[in-house]
């Protein structure tokens, strides 16, 4: 038996929703011509009472449509110093938009209203950069799962607002912060000029990611995803997993957080264990102590059938999910209950 908590995206289909997938009504996309695919972003766009969204193959696309979206090159764009839009899509902003990124110093990946105002290039002041984005990330990967407060959020609105820039949310994991917040899509969809976010991480579809705005920018976004090499033609059948996922597996996302909550608890007890980040979602990120090797650690959980993962500077991460059944957490709590690395 292997027990992959590498990352949530490890999850495949279950044979429920195959069978929907198998059943879709599909037409070509490329057209507009999907009934799936159109009732996907339509059910999307309503959760968050937005506009219109486009339904595209990965999350990251749907990122950097939205940075090309917002910005023109030679700008700048604000966000946190871990940002996946930063750290994990391969440079895209530089390459596809031209801009480069105003890092701030946020906690656990999280920024404020104050380090967004602090960090705006004076528009005047022609030698920098123009400032024209802000771009969130909730919950945030290298932050360990961590969820903003809506306050937080309008406040750095605000901020836009006031200074005219446009605001972007990378939600690959926004499904688990409204779980976790007890939050509705539509506080945040009165916030964000864009919002991405990702059916095939914790809620278990094969792949897909949708980007929510209004009908003038999902209607240039449309442009710049065939730019992209986006578009697909009967994505109906992928849409159609997006769909059951939404119906289906929202709710259980809070099983996930226990889990995740019950193996930072016990790891904070091992010896071997330095630390532990707090855990508020499905991501657990904790470090070992100086004298214990990380290649040893990961090969004996990888004899014992366990795959985790390594983010670097010492910091291992843990991803619960849809596919880690309880028998499958009851035995890794086990295991690493009784570990003996010192």
């Amino acid at each position: 038996m292997e027990i992959n908590l590498v990352s949530d995206t490890v999850t495949r289909p279950s044979v429920e929703m195959l069978n929907v997938m198998f059943n879709a009504k599909v037409g070509d996309d490329v057209y507009k011509q999907d009934p799936t695919v159109n009732e996907l972003e339509e059910t999307l766009a309503d959760l968050f009472g937005m506009e219109a969204a486009l339904f595209f193959p990965s999350g990251t696309m749907a990122n950097q449509t939205a940075i090309k979206l917002h910005t023109n090159p030679g700008e700048q764009v604000i966000c946190d110093k871990y940002s996946h839009i930063y750290h994990y899509e391969g440079g895209g902003a530089s390459f596809n938009s031209g801009v480069s990124c105003c890092l701030v110093d946020g906690k656990r990946g999280m920024i404020t209203a104050d380090l967004v105002k602090n960090a705006i290039n004076d528009p005047e002041f022609y030698h920098a950069p123009l400032t024209s984005l802000v771009s969130i990330e909730n919950t945030t990967n290298k932050g360990g799962g961590a969820c903003y407060d809506i306050e937080t959020l309008q406040a750095i609105k605000q901020i836009c607002v006031e200074n005219n820039l446009k605001y972007h949310l990378d939600g690959a994991r926004l499904w688990n912060a409204l779980v976790a917040k007890k939050q509705h899509p539509k506080q945040f969809g009165e916030l964000f000029d864009t919002i991405s976010v990702c059916l095939s991480k914790g809620l278990g579809a094969p792949i897909g990611s949708v980007l929510l705005g209004s009908k003038a920018d999902m209607k240039r976004a449309l442009r710049i995803r065939k730019i992209f090499g986006g578009g697909m033609r009967q994505s109906g059948y992928l849409a159609a997993a997006g769909l059951f996922a939404l119906q289906n597996n929202i709710n259980r996302l809070e099983i996930d957080h226990r889990r995740a909550k019950e193996l930072g608890s016990l790891l904070e007890k091992m010896p071997w264990v330095a630390n532990v980040e707090p855990v508020e979602t499905n991501i657990l990120i904790f470090g070992l102590q100086p004298s214990v090797d990380e290649k040893l650690f990961m090969e004996k959980l990888k004899q014992k059938g366990i795959l985790i993962s390594s983010m670097g500077h010492g910091k291992l991460r843990i991803v619960t999910h849809l596919d880690y059944k309880e028998v499958m957490h009851e035995y890794v709590m086990e295991v690493f209950s009784k570990l003996e690395l010192l």
